[in-house]
């Protein structure tokens, strides 16, 4: 007969009794080994590994004993799994439905001992979508009341948790001022009334050596150290708590802790922020906005300065000039120090845009990663509005990167993207469970090297984050046809076309052979796909291109483009 590896896995959602000699814990596993013991004839036999998870939600998968549950099911080493009821294991049929495909994949079965459903039916199935339906929604309106009571109470000026505001310490359900701090502020509000820009603001409280307090959260995290960014001063200006006040959603209510800010100057600044975001945005001379900015750091977190040169056109006769854009260390900016990084503007937003496009693709992984609250019939719409925002970030990128990304680090071979889960959930039209986080965070391999004189930033199957066509390159294809067709007619030696073109008859040869590059090279070349350093002079280097078009590939296209 052949024994069935049965996995006994229970939970309770809290802590309360777990410190008795016999909990409910206890209870549930002695139930479902009693189940094993009665199908001892069919080869049943119950696994000695424990696998509890006390004082956890079944809202989520990220519990430590179902993880390694999981792990062991991946592994093989399961072929039941046993469970008191059915919301011992989820209570969210979202969840539950990823649960199945996985114990399919691996050909383990799932079984409730007090409901008798088995996961290998599809009776059992059906029974079961609809036990979980009422589990979920059981869940859905403990959110909702949780949510009630949080706005019920903030419309009573309670402060409701989370880090306070610097300047603040948490007191029970109220703020409490922090002396040092709360002059800090004040003179943040004031010094931003004389000097009326928040750029100006930072570079004053920089060269003065004023930096962010260091605080610690209740959680132990620390906070502050190092000097003031222009989007942490954006938000101690915007913060109407300053007032004594507590702001939920679009409403604000008195609150129960004292004003750090009189009325009378948070009006005035916002008056003023207001003003110059407008002038800002109806300034006729912005040619292209640089939705990164503020956004951007280095591998230290050190923030990098949006700026932009004009440099005459090639050969242009009218005095035109082109825009370049960058995203650049402020020492460099400021003269102060020869290090730091200079990224080129458009290729960092290409690549942030590809990896924001790329989480798109995935809903169903986005939708776990975020915690959204999404139902089994909500799937197939989800589907369509990641598909309809994917192509809004490539239509609109800079509207949507503005939106929807939070941070984006460049360090020293890697690029993270830091994507705001708020944000996405409101582009998507979706709600958040309690406890989601904050960021997800996407990757990339990427370096800057240089391309010819251009700084470029390549990732790491050598591909450019942007498709520009290199006219130098067009012009050397366009050039090397032109050799061989004349060349082709047997009318005139290859030395005599190289005295007539002045050039050398080896540098007309290297040039001529690139008539017969792979028509795939050929295509990515005028497209602005080749590898990054592919230039004109290194295809006109002697003896370094292969006649074989799978060589050619090789060395002069991307990876991905080759596994294509």
């Amino acid at each position: 007969m052949k024994t069935v590896r049965c996995a006994i896995y229970t939970r309770k959602s809290s802590d309360e009794g777990l410190e008795q000699s016999f909990n409910s814990l206890d209870a549930q596993r002695e139930a479902c080994a009693a189940y094993i013991l009665s199908q001892a004839s069919e080869g049943w036999t119950a696994l000695p590994e424990v696998y509890d998870d006390g004082g956890l939600s079944g809202g989520t998968l990220e519990r430590p004993a179902l993880q390694r549950l999981l792990a062991e099911v991946a592994a093989g080493r399961v072929d039941i799994i046993v469970v008191y009821k059915v919301d011992r294991l989820t209570r969210s049929l979202f969840d539950f439905a990823k649960l199945v495909e996985t114990f399919d994949a691996a050909g383990t079965s799932f079984v409730s001992v007090t409901q008798s459903f088995n996961t290998t039916t599809s009776m059992g199935r059906l029974t079961l979508n609809m036990l979980l339906s009422f589990a979920q929604f059981e869940r859905e309106v403990t959110a909702e009341r949780i949510r009630d009571k949080i706005a019920a109470s903030k419309a009573r000026g309670m402060w409701m948790g989370g880090t306070p505001p610097l300047g603040y310490a948490p007191d029970d359900r109220s703020l409490v001022i922090v002396d040092e701090q709360a002059a800090l502020i004040r003179h943040l509000f004031a010094r931003y009334l004389v000097l009326g820009s928040v750029r100006l603001l930072e570079e004053e409280l920089a060269s003065t050596g004023i930096t962010v307090p260091k605080r610690v959260t209740i959680g132990g995290k620390p906070l502050g150290g190092g000097a003031f960014t222009r989007g942490q001063l954006y938000q101690v200006l915007k913060n109407v708590t300053y007032t004594g006040k507590i702001g939920h959603k679009d409403n604000v209510y008195p609150g129960l802790h004292a004003a750090i800010v009189d009325d009378v100057t948070f009006a005035a600044v916002q008056t003023k922020l207001a003003d110059h975001l407008q002038g800002h945005r109806s300034k006729a001379g912005v040619a292209e906005s640089s939705p990164l900015a503020g956004k951007i750091v280095d591998a230290d977190g050190e923030p990098l300065v949006a700026t932009h040169s004009s440099k005459p056109v090639v050969g242009g006769g009218d005095g035109g000039k082109v825009r370049h854009r960058y995203y650049v260390s402020r020492a460099l900016q400021q003269a102060t120090s020869d290090t730091g990084l200079r990224v080129p503007a458009r290729e960092i937003e290409a690549l942030v845009a590809e990896r924001v496009q790329q989480l798109l693709r995935q809903p169903l992984e986005l939708a776990a990663a975020a915690s959204f609250d999404v139902d089994v019939h909500q799937v197939a719409d989800l589907h369509a509005r990641c598909a309809e925002l994917a192509v809004q970030v490539t239509e609109r990128r800079s509207l949507a990167l503005a939106a929807l990304v939070g941070t984006v680090t460049v360090g020293t071979g890697a690029v993270t993207v830091a994507c705001n889960t708020a944000a996405l959930a409101a582009a998507l039209g979706l709600a958040c469970q309690t406890g989601a986080p904050a960021t997800i965070e996407v990757s990339c391999t990427a370096r800057l090297t240089r391309s010819g004189r251009a700084l470029r930033l390549v990732q790491d199957n050598g591909a450019l984050p942007q498709a520009v066509p290199d006219r130098s390159l067009v012009r050397l294809l366009v050039q090397a046809r032109r050799w061989w067709g004349v060349l082709r007619q047997g009318e005139i030696s290859t030395s005599d076309l190289a005295a007539r073109e002045g050039v050398t008859a080896s540098y007309l040869t290297r040039v001529v052979r690139l008539a017969f590059l792979a028509p795939a090279v050929i295509e990515a070349i005028l497209a602005g796909r080749q590898r990054a350093g592919v230039t004109v002079a290194s295809l006109t280097l002697e003896g370094t291109l292969s006649p074989d078009w799978q060589a050619q590939a090789d060395m002069l296209l991307p990876a991905k483009r080759r596994a294509g």
